[in-house]
């Protein structure tokens, strides 16, 4: 019932806008539409520190309405950073950690996100929360080299996840069905630092969908002086697990604590993953 609904609903949509379309006046309330619906925010509120983020859609709602549920471990860990600390946000999606981090310790804070769509949110979240002099927007994808790949995206949704640079497998390992591709640059963590001359990190959280442990092995100089790192890790993407526990033993650190909220345990698609949080020996 609800798909016929959703079917119905698509072709009456899409009737009226071809509709409207061909008038000046029908353009014009398109546009007003259209920005009304991209300009709404939600307020949210968190350790008696207030934030506003743009809610264009159903996705970026949830993502301000589950602020401080769906990753607690996440806002705790960033709760324990030291003032005015350098902190890497690897995926960074449309900056809701970056924003909390720059705001709760102070942090200067590098966003990396590579994905075209979620790039304006970042840049209007930031801006919506007056934090532009503490965030550094990256819009080049990490990877463990420097090379020109495809960049391979599930989604064209503002606040979408699940895309990957320059391997065509999703979070699980598996053959990625992408729905949207473009060739960018992408780039090595100590790279990153040597030519970009991007200040080294002291906590780095990195979520990216598959793709972690190749971030890590172009990072050996990068984690020398990090005291902290939150990695999300699929324990059923065997690979991805076993290379990140490999990569960051060498390098020093030691697993504390892995975790999830009851929202991700109650996900059939996501219960397997988990916020593993390590720390420098």
């Amino acid at each position: 019932m609800k798909k016929i609904f959703k079917l119905i609903f698509k072709v009456f949509a899409k009737t009226l806008i071809s509709f409207l379309t061909k008038f000046n006046v029908g353009r014009y309330f398109i546009d007003q539409l259209s920005n009304f619906i991209f300009y709404e925010k939600k307020n949210i509120k968190h350790n008696n520190l207030e934030f506003s983020f743009y809610t264009p859609n159903r996705l970026n709602f949830f993502r301000a309405e589950t602020f401080s549920s769906k990753e607690p471990e996440t806002l705790e860990w960033i709760d324990k950073f030291e003032k005015k600390s350098i902190f890497w946000d690897i995926g960074a999606n449309v900056g809701l950690y970056s924003c909390y981090a720059a705001k709760s310790s102070d942090c200067k804070t590098y966003a990396f996100e590579p994905s075209v769509f979620n790039l304006e949110l970042l840049a209007k979240n930031i801006y919506l929360n007056k934090l532009s002099k503490k965030i550094v927007i990256i819009s080049l994808p990490l990877f463990d080299s420097l090379a020109t790949k495809s960049f391979y995206m599930t989604s064209q949704e503002w606040g979408g996840a699940m895309s990957n640079f320059g391997e065509s497998t999703d979070h699980q390992g598996k053959p990625m069905q992408s729905k949207f591709k473009y060739k960018t640059v992408g780039i090595s963590s100590d790279q990153a630092i040597n030519l970009l001359k991007i200040e080294k990190p002291d906590y780095i959280k990195m979520d990216v969908d598959g793709i972690e442990h190749l971030i890590l092995k172009g990072a050996t100089d990068t984690l020398i002086n990090v005291k902290s790192i939150l990695i999300e890790v699929n324990d059923n993407f065997k690979k991805q697990a076993e290379d990140v526990e490999k990569y960051l033993i060498k390098a020093g650190f030691k697993l504390e604590n892995k975790k999830h909220s009851e929202i991700i345990e109650k996900s059939p698609s996501f219960s397997s993953f988990y916020n593993q949080i390590w720390v420098k020996q």
